[in-house]
């Protein structure tokens, strides 16, 4: 395999870190983010030889960055707005410092989809960065939302990439669904167990049901963990489908196979990929190993590929080809 780049590698500045700890929101998601600096705060302030030691040891040749979870989304428009700018000239400037070693997803200050649309334009054409990460809802505000039109427009006319990134449900869903026990097992259920998975796979869902991708063809989405749940009841889906009232151009599938792309996020699971080639093909397959949360160390992100069985064309193409086919140009 000639090369491994990984797309869901997260950092933080110290300006975006101090503005979460006095975010609007409840006490809950306040608690969440600083459960998250506590675990990972270090390494993910890392963009230097500690990161880079990480990576050697990972197998990974080339992180793509971005800001990690909620970004600048559960911020005010006026506060979001200059700190993703901020971020993404600190994420340009690690790149920039190590090119051979870092790219970069842009952070979009999704409280003003219209200034989103501007920075991310800023963030490809004058940075260089490959496209963006966007951290699910923002607030109540969904994907589909009209709303958003200007981010999608601009992503469609820059040949820009934009990764969806879980994100926890709202508040209401999460007491419905994620309460009820102790406050540990209440926070897992609602984010890396399985609430953060089917948040983003109905994101991404109900993006293709608005019609964003006929409106916008040449539209990409990626999306980690195998598909966000979703992915994986795609016939089932497709079955319903006609029950729609939704005026798609496409059979539902072609959308899932045409204009998203999915990797693993660090999930190893050698069934979960096989299934994943078999539902979307090996063109639509990238990598993934969400450093700093998911523990790679001893090549572990690298073996992983090396040792599934497919032949070295699919696996260089899994490993870097598919994500140079759709980076757009420097």
């Amino acid at each position: 395999m000639r090369k491994l780049i990984a797309l869901e590698e997260h950092l933080a500045t110290p300006e975006v870190a101090e503005a979460w700890r006095t975010a609007p929101g409840t006490d809950r998601d306040r608690a969440d983010v600083a459960s998250m600096m506590d675990m990972a705060g270090e390494a993910l302030l890392d963009v230097g030889k500690g990161r880079i030691a990480a990576m050697d040891d990972q197998g990974i040749d080339v992180q793509v960055l971005s800001l990690t979870a909620p970004g600048v989304q559960n911020l005010e428009a006026e506060r979001a707005v200059p700190l993703a700018r901020g971020a993404n000239d600190a994420i340009a400037k690690a790149v920039s410092a190590h090119p051979d070693r870092f790219d970069g997803f842009a952070t979009l200050p999704t409280p003003d989809p219209e200034a989103s649309a501007v920075e991310l334009r800023r963030a490809v054409t004058d940075l260089g960065l490959a496209g963006a990460m966007i951290h699910g809802r923002t607030g109540p505000v969904r994907l589909d939302d009209p709303r958003n039109e200007p981010i999608w427009a601009a992503a469609a006319e820059l040949g820009a990439p934009i990764y969806v990134h879980p994100h926890q449900p709202v508040d209401e869903v999460r007491d419905a669904y994620y309460t009820g026990f102790d406050p540990a097992t209440d926070s897992a259920l609602a984010s890396a167990a399985i609430g953060w998975h089917y948040e983003t796979g109905m994101q991404v869902l109900r993006l293709i049901l608005s019609g964003a991708f006929d409106r916008h063809p040449d539209l990409q989405l990626i999306v980690g963990h195998w598909g966000e749940v979703v992915l994986f009841y795609l016939d089932r889906i497709t079955a319903v489908s006609g029950r729609f009232g939704t005026d798609l151009r496409r059979p539902i599938a072609d959308y899932f196979r045409e204009n998203v792309s999915y990797t693993g996020s660090g999930l190893t699971v050698p069934r979960m990929l096989r299934w994943t080639i078999e539902l979307v093909g090996v063109e639509r397959v990238m990598t993934a190993v969400d450093h700093p949360f998911i523990d790679n160390s001893g090549g572990g992100a690298r073996r992983f590929l090396e040792e599934a069985d497919l032949t070295e064309a699919e696996k260089d193409a899994i490993g870097s080809g598919n994500w140079e086919r759709i980076r757009p140009a420097r």
